[in-house]
């Protein structure tokens, strides 16, 4: 933290490298109001952010369960025409499951079905236990039928995450 104070003091000319680099440290030290300071911090120096940024940001988001700052971060990226990457999405989705907000994951979740972002076991297992948290069984199943159709195979967490999501509900179908 002194380095930093000491460095955005100075008159160094700063890069989006080093701005990524700082967030991805905070989001790894579970520092996520750092982090989005670092975030913000890149308009006032005059640094574009990029994928790197906001993803970092919003992981940072998702580990400290701060789901809303997460979607912030998701619709500045759309906003701003950043790409919105797999990372981005699995831990946007993650940030709401986590907070209990199945319904925002689930909205994810489809948003990345409609753009160009192809899904990952991360992905299915993520919405899985969004559903979960939900107790929404139907929807639980209904991504586990998606993940076949897009040719990715269940694994231990898919399933484990489906099974608690019929089980919370008393359906055993």
């Amino acid at each position: 933290a002194q380095l930093f104070n000491v460095a955005m003091q100075s008159k160094v000319q700063f890069n989006a490298t080093f701005f990524n680099a700082a967030i991805s440290a905070c989001e790894k030290g579970g520092q996520w109001e750092k982090a989005l300071l670092l975030f913000t911090s890149m308009t006032l120096k005059k640094v574009d952010f990029d994928t790197i940024s906001c993803s970092a940001a919003i992981s940072a988001c998702e580990k400290s369960g701060q789901w809303e700052k997460a979607l912030e971060l998701v619709s500045i990226m759309a906003w701003s025409k950043v790409e919105l990457h797999l990372v981005t999405f699995n831990a946007a989705c993650s940030a709401c499951a986590k907070g209990g907000k199945w319904e925002k994951a689930w909205q994810l979740f489809s948003v990345m079905a409609t753009s160009q972002v192809e899904f990952d076991a991360i992905t299915f297992n993520t919405a899985i236990s969004a559903c979960q948290t939900g107790g929404e069984w139907q929807e639980a199943l209904h991504a586990l039928d998606d993940m076949g159709q897009v040719m990715l195979k269940p694994n231990t967490v898919t399933f484990g995450a489906t099974v608690s999501a019929c089980k919370k509900q008393g359906k055993w179908e």
